[in-house]
């Protein structure tokens, strides 16, 4: 068996992978449901829309319900603080989420458009309210979240709700918000074509701007805006069992960006999350909108490893008792539970990939209202 500070190396990676996969499989159909509204004209045009996901949606929350799962199992006291402390930013994005089954199943079934119409704008709630919440969450690790162990171990988050939605917060969010819709609006545009696709490629090429101009922003923000960032100012064990209170943790001026001074080659994650986004936008003007996709995940990759790799090793940072942050070496689980979840991993993950890539071949192709006509009684 690997040895265990090897295997929270790996477990921090791999919720990494799982986090990119989730932004750039679910994220892509949370993507065209954010444009639904706005791209289709016409009932129609709008179930083109939805029939260009609707095979797929529920196949992508794999990637959702197996990173909640990994978070659980390999960061069990991270999962324990953070969802006791989003608890009503985690319930939003449940609610939010229960649009979406519904949406898809229910929206054709009665033929009137005020039925349908109310679909729509639920299916947009489902597809942008997640994104936006999760980027906010992601903002205030910069911050730090309020809260603190006991001598038991039991976490007490001593903030609010409201409090979660300062300034800085929001800003990622709307970076979130509008990475996850440029990536469904590249996958919009290689699955229609007319006026619908036209109308795709614009509303992309302003989320794409929007993305990159915020995600700059965010960056100066935590560079030059006098966020203080957190350091470890204790020798740590990396093969130590957990013990988040073992360690003493400063605040400090730029902290957030020690690790890209220590190695230069990680700009290249921030270089591709621009550089990404730009080349999706510049192939979707020239109509190369597959490669487009995979320039936008390639964006969604770049910005997500940003942030990881900018808080390594923190996972949940505490504003309040800055020592008392969890880490990568000291709130995970047992060697033994770490290794065999590494090897289920290593079994299905592979399996699930295949699956994934097998069911988007097989249904391959441009979606079009006259395959819409065709199939009234089997499209959504």
């Amino acid at each position: 068996m690997l040895d265990y500070p090897t295997l929270k190396l790996i477990w921090w990676l791999l919720v990494g992978v799982l986090l990119v996969g989730f932004a750039v499989m679910d994220g892509h159909d949370m993507g065209v449901g954010t444009l639904l509204p706005f791209v289709g004209r016409s009932d129609e045009e709008r179930r083109v829309v939805i029939n260009t996901v609707g095979p797929h949606w529920d196949g992508n929350q794999v990637w959702f319900i197996t990173g909640g799962g990994a978070i659980f199992a390999a960061w069990p006291l991270v999962y324990a603080t953070a969802f006791s402390g989003f608890y009503w930013a985690m319930l939003a994005v449940l609610w939010a989420l229960f649009f979406r089954p519904v949406g898809f199943d229910y929206r054709s079934k009665i033929h009137h458009p005020l039925w349908r119409r109310t679909w729509d704008w639920g299916l947009f709630v489902g597809g942008a309210v997640p994104p936006l919440i999760f980027g906010v969450a992601f903002g205030n690790l910069f911050l730090g979240v309020p809260f603190h162990f006991d001598d038991f171990l039991v976490p007490t988050y001593t903030g609010s709700f409201w409090a979660l939605l300062n300034p800085f917060a929001l800003l990622v969010g709307v970076v979130s918000s509008a990475m996850i819709t440029l990536q469904g609006g590249t996958y919009l545009a290689h699955r229609t074509e007319g006026a619908l696709q036209r109308r795709a490629i614009g509303a992309t090429l302003a989320a794409g701007c929007v993305m990159v101009l915020t995600f700059l922003a965010a960056g100066l923000w935590l560079r030059l805006g006098g966020i203080e960032g957190f350091a470890i100012a204790t020798a740590v064990d990396p093969a130590a069992l957990p013990d988040p209170l073992a360690k003493t943790v400063v605040r400090a001026g730029n902290a957030w960006w020690i690790n890209f001074e220590w190695q230069p080659a990680l700009w290249l994650l921030p270089v591709l999350g621009v550089g990404g986004a730009i080349a999706a936008m510049g192939l979707l003007i020239r109509g190369r909108s597959g490669w487009a996709f995979v320039a936008s995940s390639l964006a969604v990759l770049g910005v997500i490893g940003t942030a990881g790799v900018a808080l390594f090793p923190f996972v949940l940072p505490s504003s309040t008792h800055p020592s008392h942050s969890l880490t990568v070496w000291d709130s995970v689980s047992s060697h033994l539970t770490l290794g065999l979840m590494f090897w289920a991993t290593l079994i299905f993950m592979p399996l699930i990939v295949t699956y994934t890539a097998w069911a988007y071949r097989v249904m391959r192709g441009k979606v079009t209202v006259a395959h819409i006509r065709a199939n009234e009684h089997t499209a959504y």
